[in-house]
Protein backbone atom coordinates (compact mmCIF):
# COMPACT_ATOMS: atom_id res chain seq x y z
CA UNK A 1 0.00 0.00 0.00
CA UNK A 2 1.55 3.32 -1.05
CA UNK A 3 1.47 6.40 1.27
CA UNK A 4 -1.50 7.99 -0.51
CA UNK A 5 -3.54 4.77 -0.32
CA UNK A 6 -2.65 4.47 3.36
CA UNK A 7 -3.73 8.03 4.09
CA UNK A 8 -6.96 7.53 2.16
CA UNK A 9 -7.73 4.31 4.03
CA UNK A 10 -7.54 6.18 7.33
CA UNK A 11 -9.86 9.02 6.32
CA UNK A 12 -13.08 7.23 7.23
CA UNK A 13 -11.61 4.93 9.84
CA UNK A 14 -13.23 4.58 13.23
CA UNK A 15 -10.46 3.45 15.55
CA UNK A 16 -9.76 3.11 19.24
CA UNK A 17 -6.41 4.53 20.33
CA UNK A 18 -4.96 3.96 23.78
CA UNK A 19 -2.84 6.96 24.76
CA UNK A 20 -0.10 5.54 26.96
CA UNK A 21 1.31 8.23 29.20
CA UNK A 22 4.68 6.73 29.91
CA UNK A 23 3.20 3.51 31.34
CA UNK A 24 4.24 0.05 30.33
CA UNK A 25 1.71 -2.10 28.47
CA UNK A 26 1.10 -4.25 31.55
CA UNK A 27 0.44 -1.15 33.63
CA UNK A 28 -2.08 0.08 31.06
CA UNK A 29 -3.85 -3.28 31.20
CA UNK A 30 -4.00 -3.14 34.98
CA UNK A 31 -5.70 0.25 34.75
CA UNK A 32 -8.09 -0.82 32.00
CA UNK A 33 -11.05 -1.15 34.34
CA UNK A 34 -10.61 2.44 35.56
CA UNK A 35 -9.53 4.05 32.27
CA UNK A 36 -11.68 6.86 30.92
CA UNK A 37 -12.87 6.63 27.31
CA UNK A 38 -13.35 9.82 25.28
CA UNK A 39 -15.07 9.52 21.91
CA UNK A 40 -14.10 12.19 19.38
CA UNK A 41 -16.07 12.58 16.14
CA UNK A 42 -14.34 14.97 13.74
CA UNK A 43 -14.25 16.15 10.17
CA UNK A 44 -11.47 14.79 7.99
CA UNK A 45 -8.75 17.42 7.87
CA UNK A 46 -7.48 17.58 11.49
CA UNK A 47 -6.82 13.84 11.77
CA UNK A 48 -3.04 14.25 12.04
CA UNK A 49 -3.27 17.18 14.45
CA UNK A 50 -5.51 15.24 16.83
CA UNK A 51 -4.03 11.78 16.40
CA UNK A 52 -0.35 12.67 16.47
CA UNK A 53 -0.28 15.64 18.81
CA UNK A 54 -3.42 16.85 20.58
CA UNK A 55 -4.78 13.57 21.96
CA UNK A 56 -1.45 12.24 23.27
CA UNK A 57 -0.75 15.61 24.91
CA UNK A 58 -4.18 15.69 26.53
CA UNK A 59 -3.68 12.13 27.78
CA UNK A 60 -0.48 13.25 29.52
CA UNK A 61 -2.26 16.31 30.90
CA UNK A 62 -5.14 14.21 32.25
CA UNK A 63 -2.78 11.61 33.70
CA UNK A 64 -0.85 14.31 35.56
CA UNK A 65 -4.07 15.92 36.78
CA UNK A 66 -6.05 12.83 37.79
CA UNK A 67 -3.72 9.84 37.68
CA UNK A 68 -6.03 8.16 35.14
CA UNK A 69 -5.29 6.68 31.71
CA UNK A 70 -7.47 7.70 28.76
CA UNK A 71 -8.59 5.57 25.84
CA UNK A 72 -9.66 7.58 22.78
CA UNK A 73 -12.17 6.54 20.17
CA UNK A 74 -11.73 8.58 16.98
CA UNK A 75 -13.83 8.95 13.85
CA UNK A 76 -12.95 11.18 10.88
CA UNK A 77 -15.37 11.70 7.97
CA UNK A 78 -16.78 14.70 6.10
CA UNK A 79 -18.26 17.24 8.49
CA UNK A 80 -21.84 17.02 7.24
CA UNK A 81 -21.74 13.22 7.21
CA UNK A 82 -20.23 13.21 10.70
CA UNK A 83 -22.96 15.48 12.08
CA UNK A 84 -25.64 13.27 10.56
CA UNK A 85 -24.00 10.16 12.03
CA UNK A 86 -24.01 11.70 15.50
CA UNK A 87 -27.61 12.82 15.07
CA UNK A 88 -28.45 9.28 13.98
CA UNK A 89 -27.05 7.63 17.09
CA UNK A 90 -23.23 7.61 16.92
CA UNK A 91 -22.44 8.29 20.59
CA UNK A 92 -19.58 10.76 20.41
CA UNK A 93 -18.64 12.79 23.48
CA UNK A 94 -17.09 15.64 21.48
CA UNK A 95 -17.87 16.84 17.96
CA UNK A 96 -15.06 18.69 16.14
CA UNK A 97 -16.72 19.85 12.94
CA UNK A 98 -15.89 22.08 10.02
CA UNK A 99 -18.58 24.70 10.40
CA UNK A 100 -21.31 25.98 12.66
CA UNK A 101 -24.38 24.64 10.79
CA UNK A 102 -23.22 21.08 11.44
CA UNK A 103 -23.17 21.78 15.17
CA UNK A 104 -26.54 23.49 14.86
CA UNK A 105 -27.96 20.24 13.49
CA UNK A 106 -27.00 18.60 16.79
CA UNK A 107 -28.50 21.49 18.75
CA UNK A 108 -31.74 21.04 16.82
CA UNK A 109 -31.68 17.33 17.69
CA UNK A 110 -31.32 18.15 21.38
CA UNK A 111 -27.85 16.58 21.60
CA UNK A 112 -25.80 19.77 22.04
CA UNK A 113 -26.84 22.57 24.39
CA UNK A 114 -27.69 25.91 22.81
CA UNK A 115 -25.05 27.74 24.84
CA UNK A 116 -22.17 25.84 23.20
CA UNK A 117 -20.95 29.15 21.69
CA UNK A 118 -20.70 30.95 25.05
CA UNK A 119 -16.95 30.39 25.40
CA UNK A 120 -14.27 33.06 24.81
CA UNK A 121 -13.86 32.17 21.13
CA UNK A 122 -17.50 31.57 20.31
CA UNK A 123 -16.98 27.80 20.39
CA UNK A 124 -14.22 27.92 17.78
CA UNK A 125 -10.85 26.22 18.35
CA UNK A 126 -9.01 26.85 15.07
CA UNK A 127 -9.13 29.04 11.98
CA UNK A 128 -7.75 28.74 8.49
CA UNK A 129 -8.22 30.26 5.02
CA UNK A 130 -9.72 28.97 1.81
CA UNK A 131 -6.84 28.92 -0.68
CA UNK A 132 -6.02 27.55 -4.12
CA UNK A 133 -3.54 24.67 -4.14
CA UNK A 134 -1.42 24.45 -7.29
CA UNK A 135 1.33 22.30 -8.76
CA UNK A 136 4.94 23.17 -7.81
CA UNK A 137 5.97 26.45 -9.39
CA UNK A 138 2.35 27.25 -10.28
CA UNK A 139 2.77 26.28 -13.97
CA UNK A 140 -0.76 27.42 -14.90
CA UNK A 141 -0.14 30.91 -13.51
CA UNK A 142 -3.17 30.85 -11.21
CA UNK A 143 -3.42 34.03 -9.13
CA UNK A 144 -7.06 34.52 -8.18
CA UNK A 145 -10.56 33.05 -8.31
CA UNK A 146 -11.25 34.17 -11.87
CA UNK A 147 -8.32 32.07 -13.12
CA UNK A 148 -10.18 28.91 -12.08
CA UNK A 149 -12.80 29.69 -14.74
CA UNK A 150 -10.31 29.55 -17.62
CA UNK A 151 -11.31 27.03 -20.32
CA UNK A 152 -9.53 23.70 -20.06
CA UNK A 153 -8.39 24.08 -16.45
CA UNK A 154 -9.09 21.07 -14.21
CA UNK A 155 -10.18 22.03 -10.69
CA UNK A 156 -10.90 19.94 -7.60
CA UNK A 157 -13.29 20.74 -4.74
CA UNK A 158 -15.41 18.38 -2.65
CA UNK A 159 -19.20 18.35 -2.64
CA UNK A 160 -21.03 20.76 -0.31
CA UNK A 161 -23.72 18.10 0.06
CA UNK A 162 -21.35 16.08 2.27
CA UNK A 163 -18.38 18.31 3.08
CA UNK A 164 -18.18 21.35 5.33
CA UNK A 165 -14.91 22.20 3.61
CA UNK A 166 -16.75 22.41 0.30
CA UNK A 167 -19.27 24.81 1.83
CA UNK A 168 -16.40 27.02 2.92
CA UNK A 169 -14.90 26.77 -0.59
CA UNK A 170 -18.08 27.79 -2.39
CA UNK A 171 -18.78 30.56 0.12
CA UNK A 172 -15.23 31.92 -0.27
CA UNK A 173 -15.41 32.05 -4.06
CA UNK A 174 -18.93 33.49 -4.22
CA UNK A 175 -18.38 35.92 -1.33
CA UNK A 176 -15.10 37.21 -2.75
CA UNK A 177 -16.81 37.94 -6.07
CA UNK A 178 -19.62 39.76 -4.27
CA UNK A 179 -17.13 41.89 -2.35
CA UNK A 180 -15.26 42.74 -5.55
CA UNK A 181 -18.13 43.29 -8.00
CA UNK A 182 -21.15 43.86 -5.73
CA UNK A 183 -23.16 41.84 -8.25
CA UNK A 184 -24.83 38.56 -7.24
CA UNK A 185 -25.50 37.60 -10.89
CA UNK A 186 -21.80 38.00 -11.73
CA UNK A 187 -20.82 36.00 -8.63
CA UNK A 188 -23.21 33.20 -9.64
CA UNK A 189 -21.86 33.22 -13.20
CA UNK A 190 -18.27 32.90 -11.95
CA UNK A 191 -19.26 30.02 -9.69
CA UNK A 192 -20.94 28.25 -12.60
CA UNK A 193 -17.84 28.65 -14.79
CA UNK A 194 -15.57 27.29 -12.06
CA UNK A 195 -17.89 24.34 -11.40
CA UNK A 196 -17.79 23.56 -15.12
CA UNK A 197 -14.04 22.98 -14.67
CA UNK A 198 -14.37 20.69 -11.63
CA UNK A 199 -12.95 17.32 -12.62
CA UNK A 200 -13.89 15.35 -9.48
CA UNK A 201 -16.14 16.32 -6.58
CA UNK A 202 -15.11 14.08 -3.66
CA UNK A 203 -17.14 13.57 -0.49
CA UNK A 204 -14.71 15.36 1.83
CA UNK A 205 -11.83 17.83 1.92
CA UNK A 206 -9.24 15.18 2.76
CA UNK A 207 -10.38 12.88 -0.04
CA UNK A 208 -10.18 15.81 -2.44
CA UNK A 209 -6.62 16.57 -1.37
CA UNK A 210 -5.61 12.93 -1.77
CA UNK A 211 -7.04 12.96 -5.29
CA UNK A 212 -4.91 16.03 -6.04
CA UNK A 213 -1.86 14.27 -4.60
CA UNK A 214 -2.44 11.45 -7.10
CA UNK A 215 -1.78 13.95 -9.91
CA UNK A 216 -5.37 14.69 -10.88
CA UNK A 217 -6.25 18.33 -11.51
CA UNK A 218 -4.36 21.57 -12.09
CA UNK A 219 -5.69 23.29 -8.97
CA UNK A 220 -7.63 22.48 -5.81
CA UNK A 221 -9.84 24.74 -3.72
CA UNK A 222 -8.99 23.75 -0.16
CA UNK A 223 -8.03 24.78 3.36
CA UNK A 224 -4.61 26.37 3.85
CA UNK A 225 -3.92 23.80 6.57
CA UNK A 226 -4.59 20.94 4.15
CA UNK A 227 -1.79 22.12 1.88
CA UNK A 228 0.57 22.56 4.82
CA UNK A 229 -0.30 19.08 6.16
CA UNK A 230 0.34 17.56 2.72
CA UNK A 231 3.71 19.29 2.61
CA UNK A 232 4.59 17.83 6.01
CA UNK A 233 3.83 14.40 4.53
CA UNK A 234 6.32 15.05 1.73
CA UNK A 235 3.98 16.21 -1.03
CA UNK A 236 5.27 18.85 -3.42
CA UNK A 237 2.72 21.61 -3.98
CA UNK A 238 2.30 25.35 -3.69
CA UNK A 239 -0.71 27.47 -2.85
CA UNK A 240 -2.15 30.84 -3.70
CA UNK A 241 -4.09 33.03 -1.29
CA UNK A 242 -6.70 34.83 -3.42
CA UNK A 243 -6.94 38.61 -3.19
CA UNK A 244 -10.13 38.10 -1.18
CA UNK A 245 -10.98 34.96 0.77
CA UNK A 246 -12.88 33.80 3.83
CA UNK A 247 -11.66 33.05 7.33
CA UNK A 248 -12.56 29.45 8.14
CA UNK A 249 -13.74 29.06 11.74
CA UNK A 250 -13.88 25.51 13.09
CA UNK A 251 -16.16 24.69 16.06
CA UNK A 252 -15.92 22.03 18.74
CA UNK A 253 -18.81 21.16 21.04
CA UNK A 254 -19.63 18.65 23.73
CA UNK A 255 -22.37 16.27 22.63
CA UNK A 256 -24.17 16.66 25.93
CA UNK A 257 -26.91 14.15 25.18
CA UNK A 258 -24.36 11.35 24.89
CA UNK A 259 -21.61 12.57 27.25
CA UNK A 260 -24.00 12.91 30.16
CA UNK A 261 -25.37 9.42 29.57
CA UNK A 262 -21.86 7.97 29.24
CA UNK A 263 -20.58 9.77 32.32
CA UNK A 264 -17.87 11.61 30.37
CA UNK A 265 -19.16 15.19 30.66
CA UNK A 266 -16.37 16.35 33.00
CA UNK A 267 -13.70 14.74 30.82
CA UNK A 268 -15.17 16.29 27.66
CA UNK A 269 -15.25 19.74 29.27
CA UNK A 270 -11.60 19.42 30.28
CA UNK A 271 -10.75 18.43 26.71
CA UNK A 272 -12.46 21.52 25.28
CA UNK A 273 -10.60 23.75 27.72
CA UNK A 274 -7.34 22.05 26.73
CA UNK A 275 -7.98 22.72 23.02
CA UNK A 276 -7.94 26.49 23.43
CA UNK A 277 -5.04 26.58 25.90
CA UNK A 278 -1.64 27.74 24.57
CA UNK A 279 0.01 24.31 24.31
CA UNK A 280 -2.73 22.83 22.11
CA UNK A 281 -3.00 26.02 20.08
CA UNK A 282 0.72 25.78 19.28
CA UNK A 283 0.20 22.17 18.20
CA UNK A 284 -2.61 23.21 15.88
CA UNK A 285 -0.29 25.85 14.40
CA UNK A 286 2.30 23.14 13.76
CA UNK A 287 -0.30 21.40 11.59
CA UNK A 288 -1.17 24.50 9.59
CA UNK A 289 -4.11 25.91 11.56
CA UNK A 290 -4.20 29.58 12.50
CA UNK A 291 -4.71 29.76 16.30
CA UNK A 292 -7.73 31.39 17.95
CA UNK A 293 -5.61 32.20 21.01
CA UNK A 294 -4.39 35.73 20.26
CA UNK A 295 -1.07 35.40 22.07
CA UNK A 296 -0.26 32.16 20.26
CA UNK A 297 -1.41 33.71 16.97
CA UNK A 298 1.15 36.49 17.42
CA UNK A 299 3.80 34.00 18.49
CA UNK A 300 3.26 31.79 15.41
CA UNK A 301 2.55 34.53 12.85
CA UNK A 302 5.77 33.82 10.95
CA UNK A 303 4.44 30.36 10.00
CA UNK A 304 1.73 31.90 7.80
CA UNK A 305 1.81 34.24 4.79
CA UNK A 306 0.43 37.76 5.03
CA UNK A 307 -3.09 37.99 3.61
CA UNK A 308 -5.10 40.55 1.69
CA UNK A 309 -8.85 40.94 2.15
CA UNK A 310 -10.08 38.32 4.60
CA UNK A 311 -13.79 38.33 5.37
CA UNK A 312 -15.86 36.24 7.77
CA UNK A 313 -19.16 34.42 7.52
CA UNK A 314 -20.67 37.27 9.56
CA UNK A 315 -19.78 39.68 6.75
CA UNK A 316 -22.15 37.68 4.52
CA UNK A 317 -24.98 37.75 7.05
CA UNK A 318 -24.12 34.63 9.06
CA UNK A 319 -24.58 30.94 8.35
CA UNK A 320 -28.40 30.89 8.34
CA UNK A 321 -28.47 33.47 5.53
CA UNK A 322 -25.62 31.82 3.64
CA UNK A 323 -27.16 28.35 3.82
CA UNK A 324 -30.49 29.72 2.62
CA UNK A 325 -29.07 31.78 -0.24
CA UNK A 326 -26.25 29.47 -1.35
CA UNK A 327 -26.98 25.87 -0.35
CA UNK A 328 -30.74 25.40 0.04
CA UNK A 329 -32.43 23.34 -2.70
CA UNK A 330 -32.70 25.52 -5.79
CA UNK A 331 -30.38 28.21 -4.37
CA UNK A 332 -27.19 29.62 -5.90
CA UNK A 333 -25.11 26.45 -5.80
CA UNK A 334 -27.83 24.26 -7.32
CA UNK A 335 -28.51 26.85 -10.02
CA UNK A 336 -24.79 27.14 -10.83
CA UNK A 337 -24.43 23.35 -10.96
CA UNK A 338 -27.58 23.14 -13.09
CA UNK A 339 -26.08 25.66 -15.46
CA UNK A 340 -23.08 23.37 -15.84
CA UNK A 341 -25.33 20.41 -16.61
CA UNK A 342 -27.30 22.45 -19.15
CA UNK A 343 -24.24 23.78 -20.99
CA UNK A 344 -23.27 22.04 -24.26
Amino acid sequence: MNPIQLRRSLVVAVVAVVALTGCAESSARSNESTASVLSLAAYTTPREAYGKAILPAFAEHWKARTGKVITFEQSFVGSGAQARAIAGGFEADVAALSLEPDVQLLVDKGLVKGEWKSGPNGGMVTTSLVVIGVRPGNPKGIRDWADLARPGLKVLTPSPKTSGGAMWNITALYGASLRTNHDSAAAGALLSKVLANVAIMDKGARESMLTFEQGIGDAIITYENEVLTARQAGEQMDYVIPSSTILIENPVAIVDGYAERRGTRTLAQAFLEFLVAPDAQRMFADYGYRPVNRDVAKETASKFPVTGDVFTISDLGGWPDVVKSLFAPGAVFDRALGGVAASP
